[in-house]
């Protein structure tokens, strides 16, 4: 694989990991909070993944340079 593909396979398997830790061993936590997302407003859902995005474009570029 060549350019950035390694690195974006890489970052999706952590993600994938950390997930799957979560739901293992918060099961009931986990569908609480499940359950919240569905009760929150469209447009705050929208501000929280934007933000969460930049938050993580800024942490790679803090990382990475």
């Amino acid at each position: 694989m060549v350019g950035a593909m390694p690195d974006f396979l890489v970052a999706l398997g952590l993600v994938l990991a950390i997930e799957g830790l979560l739901f293992a061993a918060f099961p009931g936590l986990s569908k609480r909070a499940m359950t919240h997302v569905l009760e929150t407003a469209d447009g705050a859902l929208r501000i929280i993944g934007i933000a969460s995005a930049l938050i993580g474009v800024l942490l790679i570029w803090l990382v990475r340079g």
